[in-house]
């Protein structure tokens, strides 16, 4: 959970561009953001994969006011609405977008070219966001922002006084690692989300976001030898950090999706 979901830049930036306050271009950039190209399939009135600019375009076309994020895991199909065959493709790719009013989904997959063996700026991330029919209906288990905000805020507690019982500051080099990186991103001042996202929204996102890094870090430091050495004992890590993990993912969606469930209230 340390780095933001492309369905949370689809999301965050399509629903920025579907209000008018970036450009396509623009939007289509942050989208892609490190990622070589991304590319639309089975877009209705489209025969093959199109681009972000063109795609976004269509779906304002077909009737999308609105997009939303699902972040599904076995045993929790959160954001989802069905159909079971859109239900499943997102389960395997633990994430999807629903454009609403259009009753279409998306799903990301993720292609690698470049040298065998290669790493960093020699790899190019392909992206094919594979479009499906779904339903319109409430998404499942999506908390409000002022639920998911109270629910962080004792994750947040939960998480801390896990990485302390586990002594990070001792664990080995790959926790070292995870823990610098997470640093590194909380002073980097990002924009976490797009224009026309409220305040709250923005606030939640970064706490999930915080919380989904020390969890990160915990697994991490677990696997190493300044961690937990049976298996009993990474078992029951795994147990503790499930609900917590659960909360962070939660209160995800709900930031990513706000600014379309503001609107609607709006227009009710």
């Amino acid at each position: 959970m340390l780095d933001e979901p492309r369905s949370g830049r689809l999301a965050a930036w399509g629903n920025a561009l579907l209000a008018g306050l970036v450009s396509p271009d623009e939007a289509a950039d942050r989208i892609a953001d490190d990622d070589a190209v991304h590319r639309v399939e089975g877009l209705p009135g489209e025969g093959q994969p199109v681009g972000l600019t063109l795609a976004l375009g269509r779906l304002r076309a077909l009737g999308a006011v609105g997009l939303r994020v699902a972040l599904p895991v076995p045993g929790h199909p959160l954001g989802l609405c069905g159909p079971p065959e859109f239900n499943a493709a997102a389960l395997e790719a633990e994430e999807a977008v629903l454009a609403s009013g259009a009753g279409l989904g998306l799903i990301p997959e993720t292609y690698e070219a470049g040298p065998e063996g290669g790493a960093g700026p020699d790899v190019h991330v392909e992206v094919v966001w594979r479009c499906l029919p779904v339903r319109e209906a409430p998404p499942a288990d999506v908390p409000s922002l002022g639920e998911a905000e109270r629910e962080l805020a004792e994750a947040l507690r939960e998480a801390t006084e896990l990485l302390s019982t586990l002594d990070v500051a001792g664990a080995g080099p790959v926790a070292q690692a995870a823990l610098a990186a997470y640093r590194a991103r909380a002073e980097a001042g990002r924009q976490v989300l797009a224009p026309g996202y409220p305040p709250r929204a923005v606030r939640v996102l970064e706490l999930a976001q915080r919380v989904g890094a020390l969890i990160d870090i915990a697994q991490q430091a677990g696997g190493e030898h300044g961690g937990a050495v049976s298996s009993s004992e990474i078992a029951a890590r795994a147990e503790a950090l499930r609900p917590v993990e659960r909360t962070a993912r939660r209160a995800q969606v709900a930031a990513y999706n706000s600014a379309v469930e503001e609107r609607e209230r709006h227009r009710g």
